[in-house]
């Protein structure tokens, strides 16, 4: 495990930090101040002391669910913490906003993340073919929460993800 990681809201100061951890998700400075400007958009970034934003999480609030829409860490900062960090603080931010579900897609060849994800209780819920611009499956991903105690509702995967 590495250094402790602090979450913080994104600010303008951290974007462009933000769009050098994920180059795939081109994302610059004027989509990350559109982004920002969305009121159902959340955006954090995980902190490393004398590492500065080693992460970040793009999250949309709409109704009574969470999408993500992004989670990346920096690639000399993996496999510490940091993602892990950002997944429970969005899963927190769910509970405190007393939503029924948060939803994701992850690439089906990206076991670390999936891994991730199934580790603070998400399960496999549909596969969408050819969903990225590579033409690579997307894995849906949900975790069902009672909107009233905020605790996970554990379900078992709906899809196999083995080839």
């Amino acid at each position: 495990m590495g250094a402790p990681v602090r979450i913080d809201a994104m600010n303008e100061g951290d974007f462009a930090a933000v769009a050098s951890i994920d180059p795939d998700a081109k994302l610059g400075l004027d989509q990350l101040r559109d982004e920002r400007a969305r009121p159902w958009s959340r955006l954090w970034v995980g902190r490393e002391d004398g590492e500065g934003v080693v992460a970040f999480a793009i999250v949309w609030h709409v109704a009574d669910e969470v999408h993500v829409l992004n989670v990346a860490t920096r690639a000399d900062r993996r496999r510490r913490g940091a993602g892990r960090a950002l997944v429970d603080a969005v899963v927190c931010y769910g509970r405190e906003q007393r939503v029924s579900r948060v939803l994701l897609e992850v690439r089906r060849s990206n076991r670390a993340a999936i891994a991730l994800y199934r580790g603070a209780g998400f399960r496999a819920t549909g596969i969408r073919s050819r969903y990225y611009p590579d033409d690579e499956d997307a894995v849906e991903m949900a975790l069902e929460l009672d909107p009233d105690t905020g605790q996970s509702l554990p379900r078992t995967d709906d899809v196999q993800l083995e080839s």
